[in-house]
């Protein structure tokens, strides 16, 4: 068996970083299942000891890239939603939004995948993770449903849920099939459902 050639040492800032992107690259290309700490090792070009040297065991290191992908994702996501509607009028506010959020995918697929993909083969405290970042989003769009449609009887729990599940499968349509579905339908599509239920 060829030895693996010798990883240069590096400060373990960059090292941990290095591992992170290597269990990124995995998950994505082969999903949460294939994920281990030998499968990291090999993706860096690294032997086990130096993964286990960055990341006691595999679950601390799918946790700090829960927390570095928590950082550059929710940030966008939170950034593109209004603080309130305003004189623009919701359909606009709801456009910019979405248009913000697509190009906040399109513009880097592979870090979404993981979140957007993730089934029954992801590690519990992972799924628990997305969970707890969808709720989140999920909280200040039932706050913004609220501004939209401030009737009593209006559930901005539930529609809130069903915005979330929208947003997610277009993301979904963005990633598998960026020709057919793009921005603009998308966008046009929302408009319409916001259209509807004012």
């Amino acid at each position: 068996m060829a030895r693996r050639p010798y990883a240069a040492r590096l400060p373990l800032a960059e090292r941990r970083e290095q591992l992170l992107d290597a269990a990124l690259a995995v998950i994505t290309r082969d999903g949460y299942g294939a994920v281990s700490i030998e499968a990291v090792a090999q993706e860096a070009g690294v032997t086990r000891p130096v993964v286990y040297g960055a990341y006691d065991t595999l679950s601390d290191l799918l946790i700090a890239l829960l927390d570095r992908q928590q950082a550059r994702l929710i940030g966008l996501l939170i950034a593109a939603l209004p603080e309130a509607f305003d004189e623009r009028g919701p359909e606009d506010v709801v456009e910019e939004s979405v248009r913000a959020m697509v190009a906040a995918v399109v513009a880097d697929p592979e870090t979404w995948r993981p979140v957007l993909f993730a089934n029954d083969a992801t590690p519990a405290e992972v799924r628990d993770r997305i969970a707890a970042d969808r709720e989140m989003v999920r909280q200040r769009i039932a706050e913004l449903i609220g501004e939209l449609l401030p009737w009593p009887e209006v559930d901005t729990e539930v529609l809130s849920h069903a915005v979330v599940a929208i947003l997610e499968h277009f993301a979904r349509l963005l990633i598998d099939d960026p020709e057919r579905f793009d921005a603009d339908r998308l966008v046009a599509s929302v408009r319409q459902i916001v259209r509807m239920v004012r």
